[in-house]
Formats: structure tokens, C-alpha cells, sequence
């Protein structure tokens, strides 16, 4: 469970999380609470909880790395067979964790939440989430479940596979599909925010996506290749449009105009081609620096 300033939610988050690992008494628990840098009262929070249940174990990060990274500190020190991802925030309710574990012990290495209605959200968030999967399943070279997020089971194998992917632009609902083995999905409602507020705004969204799409799909590179060749025979076209214009004095045209209009048109093309060229070699970048994903700065109840 990432957390990120989640003082006003943090001791429900434990308390609903606590409540259903009760209706499984046959499962040994751990509870494994990452605190992504938080500037609140959170980790001292968690300390307390951690004093009045030993199962509850606290990673606390040197500063805020993300969400993405966040997740993955967890899933790396946890223990069990089978390791639930669940944000704290509550939107993805607790209560559905009891049928993700069914579906693992029918023989499923992955069970993902998969959402059918969405409360509490606005409708620009709405519709670019919905927009956002079918997109990047079109660009993608491999299938992304509809409509999900990270919230999903996944057993000790998946996570062995899941740890021997250190890359620097995380998409984890991606590395998990990557992964392939049996998976299956479990359909629930998503709740509004219990308390406080969503983390991710469109600053923060906007790069997520872009590090969905980028970071498995090469389509992006074929579609510059694609827009440079349409662009070439367009501009053949359009000067040869031009000659027989002049030559027949069918109409005047004054190539000033056609020449800033051209220039102009081809110019935005260009910045836009580099960008996209731009945001793989930066990927390169980031990952030949083979920096560490995080730093642990304090662990309790390990």
C-alpha cells in the first residue's frame, strides 16, 4: 500500500484492510504500508499502527519517488505467496480482496481489478480514462486489460518475474500483462476518494500515459516515418499545384503566402517528430545512468 501524505485516511485504510483479512483467518497476513515521502503526520501514523499489530510493516522511502516506484519497493520486500496492490486511499475497496484470493486458488498467477463503474469522478477524468486504455491498447504490442489499474493479485512467481524488470519508466499495469501467465479479472464498482485529495492531476497524468504508451509500443517511431512520407509527397503536390496555377493563370497565387503557410505547417511537424525522437532517447538516458529505482531510509517490523 503506497502512501503519500495520507494522514486523514491512513487509519481506515488499516482498519478496512484489517477487517478482511479477518473473514480469512486461514491466510497468514502481512500488511506492508510504503510511505512515498510523505511531509505529514503519515509515518508517525504508521508507527503507531505498527505497535499495536506486528503484522503491519513500514517502508519509509529517503523522499517522493512516485507512485509507480513506491509500488514496486513494496512488492519487492514482501513475503507471502500471493501480494495484493491496493493504493490507501480507499477508492479501490478492500472488500474485494476475498475474491481475488478465490480466483488464486482456482490456479490464477494474476487476478486484476477490473472496474465497471467509477464514483466520485469527474467527467474529464472519466472520459480521457476511458480514452487512455482503448489508445494504448491500439499503440500497444501487447494487451492491457480494460478499465483497470494497479489494484490486482499476483503470486510469488509473477512477482519474481515482476523484480527482474528494474526499468526507470514504470507502468505496472503493463510489466504485470508483460509478464503473461494465467490471469483473469475481478469486476468491482470504484468509490469515490474517501478523504482527501487525488495526488495524480493532470501534470502528473499526462506523463503517466505517456510512459504507458512509450514504454511498449515502437508505433509512435512508424507513425513519424509514416507522417514524414505523407508530408513529402503533400509538399510535391502542392508545388506542383503551385506551378500549374501560375503557368495557366487559372488563379493568381501569390507564393509568399504559400511559402509561410508551408514553412509554418512543416516546421510544427518537425518539433513534433523531434519530441516524440526526444522522449526514447531520454528513456535511453535514464536508463544507462543505472541509477537504484529508491532508498530506503527506515524499515520497521521486518
Amino acid at each position: 500500500m503506497p502512501c503519500y501524505n495520507e494522514a486523514v485516511i491512513i487509519k481506515d485504510t488499516y482498519t478496512r484492510i484489517k477487517d478482511v483479512a479477518e473473514t480469512r483467518p486461514d491466510f497468514l497476513w502481512e500488511f506492508v504500508f510504503v510511505d512515498d515521502g510523505s511531509t505529514d503526520s503519515t509515518y508517525n501514523l504508521l508507527l503507531d499502527i505498527n505497535q499495536s499489530d506486528p503484522r503491519v510493516k513500514v517502508i519509509s522511502l529517503s523522499r517522493n519517488f512516485g507512485h509507480q516506484v513506491a509500488v514496486t519497493a513494496g512488492v519487492e520486500v514482501a513475503s507471502g505467496d500471493a501480494v495484493v496492490i491496493i493504493d490507501s486511499d480507499l477508492q479501490d475497496p478492500p472488500e474485494v480482496i476475498p475474491a481475488m484470493l478465490e480466483k488464486w486458488q482456482a490456479g490464477f498467477d494474476v487476478v486484476y481489478g477490473q472496474r465497471v463503474k467509477r464514483q466520485g469522478e469527474s467527467f474529464f477524468k472519466l472520459i480521457t480514462a476511458f480514452l487512455f486504455y482503448r489508445i494504448i491498447n491500439k499503440m500497444s504490442e501487447i494487451s492491457i486489460p480494460l478499465d483497470t489499474g494497479d489494484f490486482r493479485l499476483i503470486n510469488r512467481r509473477v512477482v519474481e518475474a515482476f523484480k527482474a524488470m528494474p526499468e526507470r519508466d514504470r507502468f505496472i499495469r503493463g510489466l504485470v500483462s508483460w509478464c503473461g501467465y494465467k490471469q483473469c479479472s475481478v469486476q468491482y464498482t470504484r468509490e469515490k476518494r474517501f478523504a482527501g485529495n487525488s495526488k495524480y492531476n493532470v501534470s502528473k497524468m499526462l506523463p503517466f500515459a505517456m510512459d504507458g504508451i512509450l514504454s511498449f509500443s515502437r508505433k509512435p517511431l512508424f507513425l513519424v516515418l509514416l507522417l514524414g512520407g505523407i508530408l513529402s509527397m503533400l509538399g510535391v503536390a502542392l508545388g506542383m499545384l503551385l506551378l500549374i496555377f501560375n503557368y495557366t493563370g487559372y488563379i493568381y497565387v501569390n507564393n509568399l503566402v504559400w511559402l509561410v503557410i508551408f514553412i509554418t505547417f512543416i516546421s510544427g511537424i518537425h518539433i513534433i517528430c523531434l519530441g516524440i525522437i526526444g522522449e526514447y532517447i531520454g528513456r535511453i538516458y535514464g536508463e544507462v545512468k543505472g541509477r537504484p529505482l529508491y532508498f530506503i531510509k527506515e524499515k520497521i517490523g521486518f
